[in-house]
């Protein structure tokens, strides 16, 4: 699985236009081939700071959408930031779950 966290300091007289465009693309993202979840959120302390996360099936997946005019889109919201957006890609090579939280806590599955 492939993590993408794009972050996006936002102009406080753009963050509007922003969250407009950026809830646009929810739909047609979650229809894209190998996108896996499609989230927008923010941060609770530095309330300009805008930050979309993707999962991804594979890079191959990936890297199509990175070439796609939907990315372009998100892309072309730079006029709307104080900074260019920040752009980190990470590879997961195992994904772990609450089973693992409570191996690691002494808990059984069922809570007890």
């Amino acid at each position: 699985m492939i993590v993408v966290r794009i972050n996006m300091h936002v102009l406080p007289e753009k963050q509007k236009e922003l969250v407009q465009t950026l809830l646009s693309l929810m739909s047609p993202m979650e229809r894209a081939a190998g996108c896996l979840s499609y989230s927008l959120l923010c941060d609770m302390k530095e309330k300009n700071l805008l930050c979309v996360l993707e999962e991804w099936k594979n890079r191959e997946k990936l890297d199509h959408h990175f070439k796609s005019d939907l990315f372009g889109v998100l892309l072309g919201t730079k006029s709307l930031l104080s900074q260019p957006h920040g752009i980190l890609i990470y590879t997961v090579q195992e994904a772990e779950g609450m089973n693992s939280v409570n191996a690691m806590r002494g808990k059984r599955d069922d809570g007890a």
